[in-house]
């Protein structure tokens, strides 16, 4: 399973909020949705994207064929300009609210998937994840809270068919959306990751190694073998201490605390997307019973996985 496949199998998109936003100037939105994650393609026009987080990352020009993806939940503006005021903002469940004196009205839905002002010459893509995953949140969380992949580093053939399917009503149409927003948010993180100026996540860098990287990919492709470090060390062709050493200098954990870590972001991921029972999901991860998950799931999550199960996303 490759490593990024593997963080974003679980959850999936479902029933992502996906638009073609339409604009023309002057325009301005405020985002403070609190999603996630958010995917924005550059269709026509430019746009200007504006962290608003003191101190944090520098406003970023998104010009044709350009991604920016967006790391929840800091709020930010999207604009033509960036003096011109937000006309409306986007808030959670994408309520959309005028401001500075726009009419009710003045950003409004345009048909199937398409928001914004009819005509509008500046036009983007945009795919946001609706929740927060702990496996999804393992990845994200080593991106910056905004990043863009300007065309030369970013020329994505999938672009071009979001753009075609982004304005279809067909049967399982959604699903083709949830796959092409996994997909697309996939190949922008490879991109990144490959970039020099990203602080690409310590288990990433090891996948690499010829000793870590085929044993990270065993822990996460059979997180249920009862794995040992012997075992492991058996697999990798090392010594039980090599194997311990060299794991933990690279990845920054030892490989049982990494391991823990993988099936209780697993066990996370099931009890929100799945009906398994409890007991059937701590067997799916690794642990020998309901009880056993339970109780190392409260040590790390500070919840029981049942209250987990219920709780807000």
């Amino acid at each position: 399973m490759d490593v990024l496949a593997g963080l974003l199998e679980g959850p999936r998109a479902r029933g992502a909020f996906m638009i073609r936003a339409c604009f023309e100037p002057p325009w301005a939105v405020r985002i403070a949705d609190e999603a996630p994650v958010s995917v924005m393609i550059m269709v026509h026009g430019e746009a200007w994207i504006v962290p608003e987080l003191a101190g944090g990352e520098e406003p970023r020009l998104v010009r044709p064929g350009d991604v920016a993806v967006a790391r929840g939940p800091g709020h930010y503006v999207v604009a033509g300009d960036r003096r011109t005021e937000p006309f409306a903002e986007i808030g959670p469940g994408q309520s959309c609210t005028p401001l500075n004196g726009a009419p009710a009205g003045h950003y409004a839905g345009l048909g199937m998937r398409a928001w914004g002002q009819p005509g509008g010459s500046v036009q983007m893509l945009i795919g946001t994840y609706q929740m927060r995953g702990e496996i999804t949140g393992r990845l994200l969380d080593a991106l910056p809270p905004l990043l863009v992949l300007p065309t030369d580093v970013w020329d994505c053939p999938l672009t071009p068919f979001l753009a075609e399917e982004i304005n279809k009503d067909e049967p399982g149409q959604e699903v083709v959306l949830d796959r092409l927003l996994d997909l697309l948010l996939i190949a922008a993180l490879r991109a990144w990751f490959s970039r020099p100026e990203a602080a690409a996540p310590a288990w990433y860098r090891a996948m690499g190694d010829p000793v870590v990287g085929p044993v990270v990919r065993r822990l996460q492709d059979d997180p249920a073998h009862p794995w040992t470090v012997a075992s492991l060390a058996a697999e990798a062709g090392v010594s039980r201490a090599a194997l311990a050493r060299r794991f933990t200098e690279l990845v920054g954990e030892p490989p049982m605390t990494y391991l823990t870590g993988w099936r209780l972001a697993l066990a996370a991921d099931l009890l929100r997307d799945s009906e398994l029972t409890i007991a059937a999901i701590a067997r799916k991860v690794g642990y020998g019973s309901a009880f056993a998950l339970s109780g190392a799931f409260k040590r790390v999550y500070g919840v029981s996985p049942q209250d987990h199960r219920t709780g807000p996303s």
